[in-house]
């Protein structure tokens, strides 16, 4: 499939989504959630898919956030409340993929943008790039990814955020657990690189079983996520991967992992 603003490449197991739409600095806008709903989903439908990994291909940006234009645009208020839905289907399509997500941060991740990196499970960082909610300083407030937000950093940090409007190096960004790891520039490409490869090497079948779990349990009350986890346990000892991935560790050699 064509897409418009972003570019989809599949090799080694991993599929690379790269937003390209650099005279908007990747804004946001319906045409690009509708390029980014799509190509997820077609990440998920292929089974030759193990790992995704979203990225830009912007010197500077990975992106600005939101469109602006279209929050001033003169539009029926139904009209605009429709397109929102945009943001909340691709945080539950990237929560449910069934296969692990890297966010490869190699530009500024700003406003809205910061909730599509937050909902990828892992954020690997290029050093000299910030993040952000700037939309206070316009006028707007970040509502659609504040609970993305508040679910991955501290209350306090995350107010600083929301009120403030200051944006973050990376490394701050990682020391208050928006990213996993920052990476000088000339060894980021290899680092992303690696962790994608490690990922799409694992058990297709056990890595969506977790990545499931992960999702689903992330809410519930305590004793509730306990018994769901139980039975996901439970579910995973019938498998033939669990079987395979032990005796490969006793026999030290790699599993062959045939996704049963």
């Amino acid at each position: 499939m064509d897409y418009a603003t972003l570019r989809y490449d599949v090799a080694d197991a991993v599929a690379t989504i790269s937003l390209d739409q650099p005279d908007t600095r990747n804004a946001l806008s319906d045409e690009l959630l509708d390029d980014l709903l799509a190509a997820f989903a077609a990440a998920r439908d292929d089974d030759t898919v193990r790992c995704v990994v979203l990225t830009s291909t912007h010197a500077r940006v990975f992106s600005s956030g939101g469109n602006l234009g279209g929050f001033a645009a003169q539009a029926p208020l139904v009209h605009k409340y429709a397109a929102i839905e945009r943001f909340t289907t691709l945080f539950k399509l990237i929560g449910q993929l069934g296969k692990p997500s890297i966010c490869a941060a190699n530009g500024h991740v700003l406003a809205g943008a910061l909730g599509v990196a937050l909902a990828c499970d892992l954020i690997v960082a290029k050093e000299g790039v910030r993040f952000g909610t700037p939309e206070i300083n316009v006028g707007v407030f970040p509502f659609m990814i504040m609970a993305l937000i508040y679910r991955n950093v501290g209350r306090k940090k995350t107010n600083e955020l929301l009120l403030l409007g200051d944006q973050l190096d990376a490394h701050e960004a990682e020391r208050i657990g928006i990213v996993n790891k920052v990476v000088a520039a000339d060894e980021y490409d290899a680092a992303v690189a690696d962790w994608a490869g490690r990922l799409a090497r694992k058990t297709p079948l056990l890595m969506k079983m977790g990545k499931d779990a992960m999702y689903r349990q992330q809410d519930m009350a305590f004793e509730e996520a306990l018994d769901y986890l139980r039975a996901q346990l439970a579910l995973a000892f019938s498998t033939d991967d669990i079987q395979e991935g032990v005796r490969a560790f006793f026999e030290r050699r790699e599993p062959q992992w045939t996704g049963q």
